[in-house]
């Protein structure tokens, strides 16, 4: 064979081998991505309409966040958040569209002290995703019926079920243990009072 016929195999061969490499980095991304984001990977996917996009979105939104300051709560904030949660529960009652506006008005208090960006819902909810991707989808139903309840939509059923969504990710929130895994975590217990705790609206009765 001439040389320059070796040199095609060799091109050839480089090639596939590229390709090779290639598809095993997408799979392993894929995997990596889909054992992240479990039941959001499946959502963003869908609502995209096409898989590599979504995991474009889906490693953009893991960069986002490994460029903020997340906090777990100092004990005495959980006992207090956990309070007022309380009271936005019993607030029920007797007025069901009062007490998804307190508990809404409670988790954005939580996830402010926590470190979470607050200008937009839509991002927010991002970038809660990567922390507690099994209930942002809650969290965005709860939004939902808590902007059809301002217009006067929402029944009561549907009010109910709101309460459960902040709830499941309102837990989550105030867990100490899930954030465990939290690299920027480490150290927050030294930061001053006044950083780890800044003010929140009261829940209102």
């Amino acid at each position: 064979m001439p040389v320059w016929g070796w040199a095609l195999v060799a091109v050839a061969v480089v090639a596939v081998v590229a390709l090779i490499a290639w598809r095993a980095l997408a799979a392993r991304r894929t995997r990596t991505l889909r054992a992240r984001f479990g039941p959001e990977y499946e959502r963003t996917t869908t609502a995209l309409g096409d898989r590599r996009e979504a995991e474009a979105e889906l490693a953009a939104r893991q960069e986002r966040r490994e460029q903020l300051h997340i906090r777990p709560l100092p004990a005495e904030a959980r006992q207090r958040y956990a309070q007022q949660w309380q009271a936005a529960q019993a607030q029920f009652v007797d007025s069901p569209a009062g007490a998804i506006a307190a508990a809404d008005g409670l988790l954005a208090a939580v996830m402010q002290q926590r470190g979470y960006p607050m200008d937009d819902f839509e991002q927010r909810a991002a970038d809660v995703s990567v922390d507690h991707p099994a209930v942002v989808d809650n969290y965005r139903k709860a939004q939902a019926i808590s902007l059809r309840s301002g217009r006067g939509e929402a029944s009561t059923e549907d009010l109910r079920q709101a309460m459960q969504h902040y709830r499941s990710l309102f837990d989550e929130l105030l867990d100490d243990a899930a954030d465990a895994p939290l690299a920027d975590d480490a150290g927050a217990a030294d930061l001053p009072v006044d950083e780890r705790e800044p003010s929140q609206p009261a829940v209102r009765s």
